[in-house]
């Protein structure tokens, strides 16, 4: 029965500190995003931030030591690309957004370069039938 105790003990004191390190862990900064107006015949301001409200967490999560500057709509000049990753993804619409984000000394996840700017980095969503939006890949396309 000792043994069992202390394993459990073990067990709750790692499950503990792995939860505290969790907690504490710092992801991507985006309080400050500006979000850049662009006008769009084929999505309101409302489609639009509503796809800007999907990669903002994302990146908080995901984008550790750095901070998203800029998001913006790609333009509707970018739509002949939208119908190619529309049937990729087998969604009826895609939308791309451009972001601009800092890189700490840390290099984000060790992918980054340390202490950069990035620029017009891409973010593909899709939706089916005016639905929610879904991040499906982002980088440089």
């Amino acid at each position: 029965m000792k043994k069992a105790g202390i394993a459990v003990l073990l067990c709750v004191l790692l499950c503990g500190t792995l939860a505290a390190y969790l907690r504490t862990r710092s992801g991507g900064e985006a309080s400050q995003v500006s979000i850049v107006p662009v006008e769009s015949g084929i999505y309101s301001e409302e489609d639009i931030q509503a796809a800007a409200d999907i990669v903002i967490p994302y990146f908080q999560r995901e984008f550790e030591g750095c901070t998203l500057t800029e998001l913006r709509y790609a333009g509707d000049e970018a739509a002949g690309q939208f119908a190619e990753w529309a049937e990729q993804y087998q969604v009826d619409e895609v939308i791309v957004l451009l972001s601009a984000f800092d890189v700490d000394a840390s290099g984000g996840d060790g992918s980054l370069n340390p202490n950069s700017t990035y620029e017009n980095w891409q973010w593909i969503l899709g939706r089916n039938a005016g639905g929610e939006w879904e991040h499906f890949t982002h980088g440089y396309g």
